[in-house]
């Protein structure tokens, strides 16, 4: 009986790990938006609809990284008010046309 108790809790600890990952995860959200500044500390991505990003403590934007409208996919999670990322991802530019080709509709 004890080692079916001791095989049950280890099941269950052995899964703590999955749950809280899981949690954190459900925590965080998403937003997909273009940048229209980063301030000149690197510390905060203003969107151009008014979403304020910050970088997590000790964290910093490269200078020249991100440009104004540079599309980005972040992903945040909300402490005290402010949104911190979690993930930051700049889209794709999509490539020009090549010479001699044109658009396709």
């Amino acid at each position: 009986m004890k080692k079916l108790m001791l095989a049950g809790l280890l099941a269950v600890l052995g899964f703590a790990p999955a749950i809280a990952l899981a949690q954190a995860q459900a925590d965080e959200k998403m937003v997909v938006g273009q940048v229209q500044s980063v301030d000149e500390t690197g510390t905060k991505i203003t969107l151009t609809d008014g979403t304020k990003l910050l970088t997590p403590l000790g964290s910093v934007v490269r200078p020249g990284v991100l440009q104004e409208g540079t599309m980005v996919v972040a992903g945040y999670r909300e402490e005290n008010g402010d949104k911190v990322l979690t993930k930051l991802l700049k889209r794709p530019e999509p490539a020009p046309p090549a010479p001699g080709e044109s658009p396709k509709r």
